[in-house]
């Protein structure tokens, strides 16, 4: 336990005491919690590899639920109203989502595996790396697909676009797709040749599909991104992880159009 990252648990709880006090969150909340409860309990219990099973199935639904705002009980308040950033941009609005930072809390308090701690040399160089490596692919991919433009700014609003996308955005995607589905795919199939790899693959596949709401263009770029996401993972762990994949976020938003060209 003492692996965890109490700085980003700090801040979640912290986050979720301001929205219970705000009346962000309502009683039906408790359901979700509930059910994440019990689904920790079971991946807990080390006698039962049914119930740990069993608990990892109940997870996901959960976690799914958890995500498309399925659950009742959160507020998601709106804190940007739709507007453009930039004059050739589809508006943009954000919303404090309440409900999709639990799956976030659930894996780094329940699988703390999937941190995967590294040096910090080894950390800081595997995310300057994999996010040189995301910027050309997946910037420069944008750029040639033709849905951004190189588009500089830093609207009033943009330091609650960067504690959103972190704390709220990046930090989950990466704990759910680089820590529990890569992690725990390589623990599985690393008898296997290649067995890394694979493990790399269908998380970046799995995460390019999560943007298919977006476009195919949208989700052939998220998935080439995951791979660089991938690699940062394997060599520097889950905080390298999350700094490139906040990092290219942070690129997109302030030197290019964001969230996408217009039309």
């Amino acid at each position: 336990m003492t692996a965890l990252p109490w700085m980003y648990l700090a801040l979640l709880s912290l986050g979720y005491a301001l929205a219970l006090s705000y009346g962000q969150l309502g009683l039906l909340a408790a359901l979700s919690l509930l059910l994440l409860l019990c689904a920790g309990f079971a991946v807990r219990q080390q006698r039962s590899t049914i119930g740990q099973y069993l608990g990892h199935g109940l997870f996901v639904v959960v976690a799914l639920a958890l995500a498309m705002h399925w659950l009742p009980g959160f507020y998601n308040g709106r804190a940007i109203d739709p507007q453009r950033l930039t004059d050739d941009a589809v508006p943009f609005s954000l919303y404090l989502n309440q409900d999709k930072p639990l799956i976030g809390f659930w894996l780094l308090l329940v699988c703390p595996w999937i941190i995967g701690r590294r040096s910090l040399r080894l950390s800081l160089c595997a995310s300057v790396l994999a996010l040189l490596l995301c910027a050309i692919t997946a910037l420069g991919g944008a750029l040639l697909l033709g849905i951004i433009s190189w588009a500089p700014k830093w609207p009033d609003q943009a330091w609650l676009w960067v504690l959103n996308n972190l704390l709220l955005v990046t930090l989950v995607e990466e704990a759910l797709f680089r820590g529990y589905i890569q992690g725990g795919l390589s623990r599985r199939l690393k008898h296997l040749p290649y067995g890394e790899n694979l493990a790399l693959l269908a998380s970046a596949l799995l995460f390019g599909l999560a943007h298919l709401g977006a476009g195919w263009q949208w989700t052939l770029l998220a998935s080439v991104a995951g791979i660089g996401y991938g690699l940062a993972y394997r060599f520097g762990g889950l905080g390298a992880a999350l700094a490139t994949h906040f990092g290219l976020n942070l690129l997109h938003f302030g030197l290019f159009t964001y969230p996408m060209l217009a039309g």
